[in-house]
């Protein structure tokens, strides 16, 4: 009997190479066969550019996530140093994501992102400055205007989360993030092929922020938890 066409599987194209982690890796990879130790200079942009043969927006991607873990920083007119050694192992978290089943592993998932950004919202609140405020708005317009213009706003919508991380002046908010990016960004990704995933959150980004610009930290958890329950719903209502 000759199976339908419905019933066959779906060929899916492949994702595009991510070139900043190949970069990450690279970086960690050299840091630990060079020996590197705290205090120790990283080769400088046009090296790595020259080297690894990716643009200078690349390399400063990476440069940015191990800033973002407290490994190293760069100081103006001298270079980039190493606070810490790093390699493969310390700069990616192993989490385990079982993409066949996306639906427990969205609500597992979802579990940790409640705990964390729910207080992430908290502190923000109460320790935002009026630099973050200018630049959480200015994401969430940009989010605002994509999502207006094209009906989602996933890339948009994580910076807006990584804006408010960065107004709680804990690095560890955005050190835990980076280390679970690859985990977390499925919730950006339309998960179940909808590009209306979580659509009906889109509101609450905006009185989240007002709530961080009133320094009400409890409204900031209660707005918070309104995003995220809406993004449970969706996944159990999609995932049937």
């Amino acid at each position: 009997m000759k199976a339908n066409s419905s019933d066959r599987p779906v060929i899916r194209p492949l994702p595009v190479i991510d070139r900043a982690r190949q970069v990450t890796d690279a970086l960690a990879d050299y840091v630990k066969d060079a020996r590197l130790q705290a205090g120790d200079r990283l080769p400088a942009e046009r090296e790595l550019m020259a080297a690894l043969a990716v643009g200078r927006s690349t390399i400063r991607e990476a440069i940015r996530h191990f800033q973002a873990l407290g490994v190293i920083e760069t100081r103006k007119g001298s270079g980039t140093y190493l606070l810490k050694p790093v390699s493969r192992a310390t700069i990616h978290m192993p989490l385990s994501f079982d993409a066949a089943h996306l639906r427990d592993a969205l609500l597992q998932t979802l579990e940790v992102r409640r705990g964390i950004e729910c207080e992430a919202g908290m502190v923000a609140a109460r320790r935002r400055t009026a630099k973050d405020l200018v630049v959480i708005e200015e994401k969430l317009n940009e989010m605002e205007r994509v999502h207006l213009e094209k009906g989602t706003s996933g890339p948009e919508d994580l910076a807006f989360h990584l804006a408010v991380y960065d107004a709680t002046h804990n690095p560890l908010f955005r050190q835990l993030l980076e280390q679970m990016r690859e985990t977390f960004e499925r919730f950006w990704e339309h998960p179940f092929d909808r590009q209306d995933f979580a659509r009906r959150s889109f509101p609450f980004h905006r009185t989240l922020f007002n709530a961080i610009a009133a320094r009400d930290a409890e409204a900031a958890r209660a707005e918070t938890l309104k995003i995220l329950d809406i993004v449970e719903e969706d996944i159990k209502e999609m995932s049937k």
